[in-house]
């Protein structure tokens, strides 16, 4: 082997047991908040409406319901995604973020080809800043819903 190559091979090492070391050590623990917006909602359902860690706010997923019911809005996909990023937005206010910092968001859809139509509506809520975003079909989702949108917001 030459020089350089037995330099590099020792170099790496070298890292992999430092990060080895560090991971012994144990991560730093972050700051971590399971929120609800009342009691109620907590022992009612099996998922907290949002989690903030840190400076990121995780908010579970939400369907285009209107708030207060169980019965979704009327529009079908249209009508559904913007009571749905309604209700996203509605939640990243209530925890102290803004629709402006979105990172990631995931797009459930009881029909991929109702994506057009989804993203007119959906596109409206990040004008400026476009999260990173992933979409898939699914084969159903709660209350019989055309979508279903969770995202991870930074505060």
């Amino acid at each position: 082997m030459s020089m350089s190559l037995n330099r590099s091979l020792l170099l790496g090492a070298a890292a992999l047991l430092m990060t080895g070391s560090a991971f012994a050590a144990g991560p730093a623990k972050a700051d971590l908040e399971y929120l609800n917006p009342s009691p109620e909602s907590a022992k009612a359902w099996p998922f907290s409406d949002a989690v903030r860690v840190g400076d990121l706010l995780f908010v579970s997923g939400k369907l285009g319901n209107v708030p207060g019911t169980m019965d979704l809005a009327p529009g079908g996909i249209q009508g559904e995604t913007r009571q749905t990023m309604e209700n996203i937005k509605n939640t990243v206010e209530r925890y102290g973020g803004s629709m402006d910092r979105p990172v990631k968001c995931t797009v459930f859809l009881a029909d991929i080809a109702e994506w057009g139509a989804m993203n007119e509506v959906y596109k409206e809520y990040f004008p400026n800043n476009r999260p990173a975003r992933s979409a898939l079909g699914v084969s159903g989702l709660a209350l019989n819903a055309r979508v279903e949108i969770e995202c991870i917001f930074a505060l």
